[in-house]
């Protein structure tokens, strides 16, 4: 490799790892004879596809130059890193030559504004145009849309690509102006619409056309930055769900802030918000696999989610009105509620119990996680054997299962509940008790 395209590389992809790719394809573009690639309907992503391989996308910006000033971004214009740019030729000829030596199976690619959103734009398109049209590539592309551009460039953008994500970044209209005044809410949101039209209208299309052209076949996304303003948990996730309910969007990605800004209103010093991510994605997969809205996971009186306990089992501990459930009769809607048991093990006991009624040994065989479940579920009206009932216990247990570390944290609570009784302490003690103590 030419030693100016492998420095321009090294820059480039350097530049694009904050970016959130790990988005399963959803495409069905099949091989042809006489082109390259192809994508499957389970999915590619930069790790593990549905079918189980290891795959990988080549994650790249077009350029690292930029025009606009954001306070959160490594490639922001006050920032002193080294800036490169790939021509189109550049990097249509470096992708096709990484796949065909097998190092890739797709293309992730996003720019910095160089100029202006248009130019940013055309030069993408140009890039894809050239692995489409001249090389007949028919692999995996996801493409980032730049806010402020014009809905021509996204149409054509579209028309080329795979999947299309408009990164809304910032939570709040507020933290956007304080922080990206370049930018503004209706510029990153109206390409987020014209996006959920144009694949509307090409299914609609699709459906009396069977050649039609596909319109972002495998829907889009966006990214979330966390962490770098002072939105709460509460905030972040009624914007997540008003986006998947108004656009349509196949994935909303959340991004822990690393500090690389030096504006006064940043977090400096502090390291990335990983676990608040996690727990985000997994409030994330609540949403939008078993039916939980989101005021029912967080509300005024608890704004953020609890750092000890997954989502589902802070949610089940404040509802003890609903549980214990029977594992013989509770529906699929009430089965899916009770931590431990996921989509595929509520859909296993359902079948099991066509044959005869479940016992506690069988739920490890249809997949429940009984280690959570033990505490929310009867067999046959009894709690499973040797199953305390001490809230306390009960939420040390779970947080246990997930952060091993405070198996080491002494508990200085005599008896707790987590449900409001007067004169006890609250759930909110025991996280200070706990957080205290690591």
């Amino acid at each position: 490799m030419d030693a100016t395209i492998q420095r321009k590389l090294e820059i480039l992809t350097d530049s694009a790892k904050y970016d959130a790719a790990c988005t399963s394809s959803g495409g069905d573009r099949s091989p042809v004879a006489g082109k390259l690639g192809g994508t499957c309907a389970p999915g590619i992503c930069h790790s593990f596809s549905a079918d189980g391989r290891c795959i990988s996308l080549l994650k790249v910006l077009q350029s690292n130059v930029c025009a606009y000033d954001c306070q959160y971004c490594v490639n922001r214009r006050s920032n002193d890193v080294p800036r490169a740019s790939f021509t189109p030729r550049e990097l249509a000829d470096l992708t096709i030559g990484m796949y065909r030596r097998n190092y890739i199976e797709g293309l992730f690619l996003s720019s910095g504004v160089s100029g202006t959103p248009d130019h940013a734009m055309e030069q993408m398109i140009q890039t894809i145009r050239i692995l489409r049209d001249e090389y007949g590539f028919r692999g995996y592309i996801h493409a980032k849309a730049i806010p402020g551009c014009s809905r021509e460039a996204v149409t054509l953008l579209g028309q080329l690509v795979d999947r299309m994500s408009v990164n809304i970044e910032l939570p709040s209209e507020q933290g956007l102006q304080t922080l990206a005044p370049a930018k503004t809410k209706q510029n990153i949101l109206a390409p987020m619409r014209q996006i959920r039209d144009g694949i509307v209208q090409s299914k609609e299309e699709l459906t009396v056309y069977r050649h039609a052209p596909k319109f972002v076949p495998a829907g889009q996304s966006t990214q979330m930055i966390v962490g770098a303003t002072p939105d709460d948990d509460r905030q972040i996730l009624r914007l997540t769900e008003a986006l998947y309910k108004q656009y349509g969007l196949k994935r909303v990605f959340f991004s822990a802030y690393i500090p690389v800004g030096t504006h006064a209103l940043l977090p400096k010093n502090t390291p990335p918000p990983l676990l608040r991510e996690h727990r985000l994605y997994q409030t994330d997969w609540l949403l939008r696999y078993y039916g939980f809205s989101v005021d029912e996971i967080v509300d005024d009186e608890h704004p953020t989610l609890d750092p000890f306990l997954d989502p589902k089992c802070a949610w089940a501990l404040r509802h003890p009105e609903i549980f214990p459930v029977e594992i013989n009769t509770a529906d699929k809607e009430l089965l899916l509620r009770v931590p431990g048991i996921g989509v595929k093990s509520a859909l296993h006991i359902l079948r099991a119990r066509r044959v005869g009624r479940l016992r506690p040994e069988d739920l490890k065989k249809l997949g429940v996680v009984v280690k959570r479940a033990r505490y929310f579920v009867t067999c046959g009206g009894r709690m499973l054997p040797d199953t305390p009932e001490d809230p306390t216990v009960i939420y040390r247990s779970l947080a246990e299962l997930s952060r091993p570390e405070l198996q080491k944290a002494a508990l200085p609570f005599e008896q707790l509940t987590l449900f409001a009784a007067p004169n006890l302490p609250t759930r909110e003690d025991v996280i200070q008790c706990l957080s205290g103590q690591l």
